[in-house]
Parts: C-alpha cells; structure tokens; sequence
C-alpha cells in the first residue's frame, strides 16, 4: 500500500495550558486549526474531515513545534503577535473577516460593528458574526477580542469563560510589557 504524500496529511498536537488543553494543527502550507480548552479530538476530527477531506490526521508533536513554540510564548505573556505560516480555509468573506480580526492590537478590543466597517459593509454585522464564529485558529486569529456593541462579552467558538480568560491574559500582559 502506499503512503500518502506529505502534503495530504493534516498534522496536530495538544498544547496543556494548566488544567486545560487545546489541540493545534497544520497542514503543509501552515497552521490551520486551534481549538478550544477542553474540546474533543472527535470536534477536531469532524472539523478536519469537512476542511481538508482526503487529508490523513496524523499526531505529530515535532512538526507542531513551531507553532506549539509560538502559542506557548503567547500564554506565558512573551508574544502578542504571531509570524507563523496559516493556511486558512473559508469563503472570500470569511477571509477578509479573520484579516480585519487579526488588525485588532493585542490587548485590545473591538465590536462586530467596528469589524463590518473596517470592511466597509456596516449593515453586515451578522454576516460578521457568522464568519468569526466559524474562525478555525482561535487566538492566532483573535476573535477573542470581538465584543459586543455595549461591551459584553459574546459567542465564542471556544466558550465564554475561555474568551474571557484570553482577555484578561492580554489586559495583565500587556500592562508587564509598559
């Protein structure tokens, strides 16, 4: 029998963050999914199953290590950005969401409101909210930092008490960092 190409396999592994772990993966071209604490393999296996059909899921802790490296950095408060490579799958839409997303400074916040007219589609803030609620690499992609118009805390793929730790994990950081 033979083997699939590297480029059809759908590397992960799992990254513990104190009692909570989150699972990470990357296809060739770059990181392609962060879960939530707590979610199940089956979530990631269902999620890469619809996104990279005919991919092979295969747990490799040595091919995840940069982009384990980089999210490690982040949780331990030394990184408030990332440079890895990300192969993100979504419609045009969807891209343009998660870029607008990822100009949001660490630390910071901002409202559906404030994303749907940075893309200059004010009266598509459900459409936004839609599009960041199907973000695949949470926290590189910072959804967390999407709030409500009057400031609540709303949907977040990874639960609110997981948004809401994220956000005061950067509110503390990026105070250590001044």
């Amino acid at each position: 029998m033979r083997e699939k190409a590297d480029n059809l396999n759908l590397y992960w592994a799992t990254i513990n963050q104190g009692n909570d772990q989150l699972i990470v993966a990357a296809s060739e071209q770059g990181l392609c999914y962060v879960g939530g604490w707590g979610e199940s393999l089956r979530t990631f296996q269902d999620w890469a199953e619809k996104n990279f059909r005919g991919y092979e899921q295969v747990m490799d802790e040595s091919r995840m290590e940069p982009f384990v490296q980089q999210l490690e950095e982040y949780f331990a408060g030394q990184r408030t950005s990332f440079t890895m490579p990300l192969d993100l799958r979504g419609t045009p839409f969807q891209m343009s969401v998660w870029e607008a997303m990822g100009k949001i400074p660490y630390g910071r916040t901002a409202s559906y409101l404030d994303v749907a007219e940075s893309l200059q589609r004010p009266k598509s803030v459900r459409a936004v909210g839609t599009a960041i609620g199907r973000n695949p690499v949470l926290i590189v992609a910072p959804c967390h930092r999407i709030i409500g118009k009057n400031g609540a805390l709303t949907g977040y793929r990874g639960g609110l008490p997981m948004k809401e730790r994220l956000l005061q994990h950067e509110k503390t950081a990026s105070m250590a960092l001044r």
